[in-house]
Formats: structure tokens, C-alpha cells, sequence
């Protein structure tokens, strides 16, 4: 099964909202005018694209009085332009530039943070690489426990420390190890919620900074994950990730058989950053590396 078959049988529910409900505005012939219109909007809205469906539809009004809408293919068409424009290019899988390359990934207890790690340690294992893990959360020792557990599963390496360590510490240790045992890739985990914001930042700025004292140009990547069934919440809380650190792409997690696909765009709208992967469901094999075209055929394809 191909990415493309993958994505339409994952995002079911969204697919519903938006290529069948579509197929039912059209239903019996239905000429193109402004009601149906507005009820395409209602679909984009129910598909949670949120304040998006609004700006995609102003675009379809103004092709629609130009008379370049003449009916249900126009349409969709149409749509999968307006779709497209608003997902960032770039993203997608993560490229080995350099040995080894750092990941850091960042976001809120609950995201799916620690598990969407342990997924990408498995993606990036069965690609052939030598994966190492640093466990840097550690104010809450399930999650270390959480990744220990994941990486014995998936026979990938990790580094943890004590509860309450120094984080910047393991994170230190971790690229120590990649770089004595010849690691190819370092993903590092980071706490979701310290007491105060000023301590978050201050403790994801440390983290940075002693990775790139250990290793020039390092983190070369640095992953939000933001869970996607959190809609305007998850945009707020991920505001202040950005503000720490210079995010570099978004993991979206938790869009597996919900109609929150949409939600996509809305991330995307506020926080424009390129998606690397989205998590469609609990094993270890359901994260998909982000294409935008393959991602919005599916969620437009009828039937």
C-alpha cells in the first residue's frame, strides 16, 4: 500500500467531511452559486480547518465570479490549489546530512512527544541507521522509562540519567556516545512543562547551547510536536517552544481515524513551518513522512 492509499484509509473521517460531502453538495445536478458556497465552507469547518476555511473559500468566491467554477471537478480542483498554497514546501523525511545528525525535538506533555520519538527511532533504525536516543526529560521519569522501554523494542540505543538530573547534562553525554560509538542519528527528548515558561525556555536555550559547544551546527533539526487534536489550544502552547528555540519543522501527531486532518491547516496558518511527519495511530509503524500533494489528494479523494 502506497503512501497515498495509506493516508486516504487513516484520515478517513476527514476524507468523509470533505471529498463526500462534497459529492453531496453537488448531488442532483446542483448548479454552482453562492449557498452552496457557504455550505462548502460549513464542510472545511466541520473538517476543522478553521479560520482556513473561510480564506479558502473567498478564494473559490472570487474564481466563482469570474465564471471559472463551472461545477463539481472546477470545484475540487480548485480547492486542492487552495490547499496546497497553504502547506509549506520542504519537510517531509529527514535528510542524514551529517554524522551524526542531531534531532531535538520539543512540545507539551501529552502531545504524543515521547512516543513520537520512540516512532522515529524505529523509522530511522529500519532506514539503516545507527539511532541513538538521549533521554533529557528528566523531571518526569516515566518518560525515560517510556523511551527505555521503546528502544529495547526497536533495539536502539539510549542515554538516561538519574530523575531529576541536569538535562543539558544528558544531552552532553549523548552526543559524547554518538561520537565515540559512531552513531548516525541522535534524537533528543526534552521536558514538556517546567514550573515557570521563563524555566522552560531557559532550560530548552541550555540544551542548545552545550549540544552545540559538543558538535558545531548541532541540533540540526529541531521538531515541535504538536497534537492535532487540539486545534487553537496546541497553536497556543506551541508559541512557546518557538519562542526558546528556532523550531525548524513540526511533527503533527493524533491523526489517526478523527476528522482533525484539517487541523493541519490551521497549525500551518498560525505557526508556518514545514511538517516532517504525522502520527496516524499507537504502533510504532503508523508515522508517515509528510508529503503535502500525497496528504491532500487523500483527504479530497472521493470514495
Amino acid at each position: 500500500m502506497g503512501l497515498f492509499d495509506r493516508l486516504k484509509s487513516r484520515l478517513g473521517r476527514t476524507r468523509n467531511a470533505l471529498a463526500d460531502g462534497i459529492s453531496s453538495l453537488f448531488r442532483g445536478g446542483r448548479p454552482m452559486d453562492a449557498a452552496l458556497l457557504s455550505e462548502l465552507e460549513e464542510l472545511l469547518y466541520n473538517a476543522d480547518l478553521g479560520p482556513v476555511a473561510t480564506e479558502v473559500v473567498a478564494d473559490l468566491g472570487r474564481l466563482h465570479a469570474r465564471g471559472e467554477l463551472k461545477g463539481e471537478e472546477d470545484v475540487r480542483a480548485a480547492l486542492r490549489a487552495a490547499l496546497l498554497e497553504r502547506l509549506p514546501t520542504g519537510g517531509g523525511e529527514l535528510t542524514y546530512d551529517h554524522e551524526p545528525t542531531v534531532v531535538l525535538v520539543v512540545g507539551v506533555n501529552g502531545s504524543g512527544k515521547t512516543t513520537t520519538i520512540a516512532k522515529l527511532a524505529h523509522r530511522f533504525q529500519q532506514a539503516g541507521k545507527h539511532v541513538l536516543v538521549g533521554a533529557c526529560d528528566t523531571y518526569r521519569a516515566a518518560a525515560a522509562d517510556q523511551l527505555e522501554i521503546w528502544a529495547g523494542r526497536s533495539e536502539v540505543e539510549i542515554v538516561r540519567k538519574t530523575e531529576g538530573a541536569d538535562p543539558a547534562a544528558v544531552a552532553f553525554e549523548a552526543l559524547e556516545t554518538a561520537l565515540v560509538l559512531g552513531h548516525e542519528v541522535v534524537i533528543l527528548d526534552t521536558a514538556g512543562r517546567l514550573h515557570t515558561q521563563k524555566n522552560l525556555m531557559e532550560e530548552l536555550k541550555k540544551i542548545h547551547r552545550v549540544v552545540g559547544k559538543k558538535l558545531p551546527g548541532a541540533p540540526h533539526e529541531v521538531w515541535l510536536v504538536v497534537d492535532g487534536t487540539n486545534g487553537q489550544n496546541a497553536i497556543q502552547q506551541a508559541r512557546l517552544f518557538t519562542q526558546a528555540v528556532e523550531v525548524t519543522g513540526l511533527v503533527i501527531t493524533k491523526l489517526d481515524g478523527t476528522a482533525r486532518g484539517g487541523a493541519i491547516f490551521g497549525i500551518e496558518r498560525e505557526l508556518g513551518l514545514p511538517v516532517h511527519y504525522i502520527g496516524t495511530g499507537e504502533s510504532k509503524e503508523l508515522l508517515e513522512a509528510f508529503e503535502r500533494e500525497a496528504f491532500v489528494d487523500a483527504i479530497l479523494s472521493a470514495g
